[in-house]
């Protein structure tokens, strides 16, 4: 009952002077605001790249052409063409735990049907590829083993090239020219979306690699290989094995650099998103020196009060108040301007997100645990840096308080 009678006092205290009070409290609601605003678009970040990421399917291990520091130099993505024919034929012939694998070449051609005409990325592929990626076909099927060894003219299209060229028509059974080519259209994918730079992976064009290397690209090495494991415990030592059959058959002696890079989901998803984990640190950071202002703005508008009121607490030591009581009603009144003021900025936090998400087009993740973590330390702050006033409060002689004027 003590406890309750002393949280109405500091209420009716705070009622006094509203405009104040609602002033200092502003710290905290932007704080807490900010903190969980920011925290929600460095999370929505980080899940949209593991999103993406798993879109290249599951299981799956990248084998690239180059060594990303051979020579002390930084070396791109597919810069130097060592993979082979004979390395694919090898890696699921000689690797144990491989359930399939794809070459991947790369290029961009125009390409027309009827009256429509496009320029879109062409990737040569296995039979594999549109599984190894978690690639549905929405209409029609996947061309055959069959396909790839004659390098038949047969092509999958993605759901935005298919849209451009035939709009809402049947894109399967029609005949499309490729660099002049033409090549029968044999099914469509299902939807991908955009990938981590924001490029359409719908706009696109699969084909058999023995069609893209002999009418695309004109190359005979492949820029990467994608490799599925049977299942995830399998994925370190396919990969592994991946490495020693490379290096054997590129006769690279031991301590020499490698003349490729492989990658497994789970490194090229850590990779992908630690840059998504600093910001979302510096952002909280940066945001949470809100609150910190926010609690320092409590102590001093509770230290006006104390001052204020000097002569109020003597007339209550006078007639039996402890310093304890006194130190508890102080506290409490920091405590109610820090939690109503968490709550407040909780409140425009989750709000601030889904604004940021709807007029920024940004993804944004709101998590339980900022909330909480956001609301309990705007509490702790209340209490920290009320702490001082309260003590101060406490600690006034009643017979000099009362003689305050």
């Amino acid at each position: 009952m003590i406890i309750i009678a002393t949280i109405r006092m500091a209420i009716r205290a705070l009622q006094r002077n509203t405009l104040r009070t609602l002033l200092t409290m502003l710290g905290i609601i932007i704080g807490v605001g900010a903190v969980i605003a920011m925290i929600s678009i460095g999370n929505g970040a980080r899940a949209q790249i593991e999103s993406q990421i798993a879109s290249l399917g599951q299981n799956v291990i990248l084998v690239m052409s180059g060594n990303f520091t051979r020579g002390g130099m930084g070396m791109g993505f597919g810069s130097a063409g060592t993979l082979t024919k004979e390395d694919f034929d090898a890696m699921g012939r000689e690797v144990i735990g491989v359930s399939g694998a794809s070459p991947e070449v790369r290029g961009n051609a125009q390409v027309a049907a009827g009256n429509q005409n496009v320029n879109t990325s062409i990737i040569g592929g296995s039979e594999d590829y549109a599984v190894i990626r978690s690639w549905t076909i929405t209409s029609g099927s996947n061309f055959s083993d069959q396909d790839v060894r004659s390098a038949n003219k047969v092509a999958l299209l993605g759901q935005t090239t298919a849209a451009t060229l035939f709009g809402d028509g049947e894109a399967v059974g029609q005949v499309i020219r490729i660099k002049n080519a033409p090549f029968a259209v044999v099914g469509v994918l299902g939807p991908k979306g955009s990938d981590a730079r924001g490029n359409d992976q719908d706009d696109i064009i699969i084909i058999p690699w023995t069609s893209a290397m002999k009418r695309i690209t004109g190359g005979t090495t492949f820029r990467s290989i994608s490799v599925q494991a049977m299942d995830v415990a399998s994925s370190p030592q396919v990969a592994s094995d991946l490495a020693d059959l490379l290096r054997q058959r590129h006769r690279i002696q031991e301590g020499k650099d490698d003349d490729f890079t492989i990658r497994s989901q789970q490194e090229i998803a850590d990779f992908a998103t630690a840059s998504t984990k600093v910001m979302t640190v510096l952002l909280g950071s940066i945001a949470g020196v809100s609150l910190l202002v926010g609690g320092i703005g409590i102590m001093n508008i509770m230290l006006v009060s104390v001052t204020e009121r000097t002569r109020e607490i003597g007339v209550r030591m006078a007639i039996g108040a402890r310093g304890q009581d006194i130190l508890l009603q102080f506290l409490i009144e920091a405590v109610v301007l820090s939690v109503v003021g968490g709550g407040v900025g909780v409140v425009f936090g989750i709000a601030g997100s889904y604004v940021v998400a709807k007029t920024q087009n940004w993804a944004t993740l709101v998590s339980t645990s900022s909330v909480v973590l956001s609301f309990l330390t705007s509490a702790g702050i209340g209490i920290f840096f009320g702490f001082y006033p309260a003590r101060k409060a406490a600690q006034l002689d009643p017979i000099e308080a009362l003689r305050f004027d």
